[in-house]
């Protein structure tokens, strides 16, 4: 009789208890870089049709071909040194979760063909300097150069690659 005892109290208490867990589920998305556009909170990749690449934005790395493989890096190839991240168009995948976007590459090459452009895009620089500037400046100034100087072709500056090494 006290072991029926015993699991009773057993499994009342595992039943008390499961009636109070909670499930927390927490996807990280990475945050996006300044270059990037605006407006997109769950979103893992880009494809950058000018420069034939994609942006994995959750390990912050370019994924682009090199002699017939995919490569990631953080910075885009030497090819692209001079692309401005900030005024190419990005292609927002937001209905790829996966890990290989590129096994759709020959579908966005045809689609997103290099110099494609769906439209305006913000990207989070520009829209934190447009904020900046509506707090900041009150005597209605003009705003046409929100670049101040900095000429950071958002590239990460390739530093690192010698002899086009990656």
């Amino acid at each position: 009789m006290k072991t029926v005892k015993l699991i009773a109290l057993v499994l009342f208490l595992f039943a008390s208890t499961t009636n109070h867990a909670q499930v927390s589920i927490n996807v990280n998305f990475g945050t996006p870089p300044q270059w990037g556009p605006t407006g997109y909170s769950e979103v893992s990749y880009y494809y950058l049709p000018d420069v034939e690449s994609y942006y994995d934005i959750r390990q912050e790395q370019f994924i682009f071909l090199s002699n017939g493989v995919w490569i990631r890096s953080h910075n885009l190839p030497n090819r692209y040194r001079n692309y401005n991240l900030y005024n190419g168009y990005k292609v927002v995948l937001n209905d790829y979760h996966g890990t290989r976007p590129y096994g759709h590459y020959k579908e966005h090459k045809v689609k997103y063909y290099k110099g494609y452009n769906g439209g305006h895009q913000e990207n989070y620089r520009g829209a934190s300097q447009h904020k900046n500037d509506n707090h900041e400046n009150h005597n209605n100034e003009s705003h046409d150069n929100h670049d101040n100087g900095n000429h950071d072709n958002g590239n990460k500056g390739n530093k690192g690659h010698k002899n086009g090494k990656h």
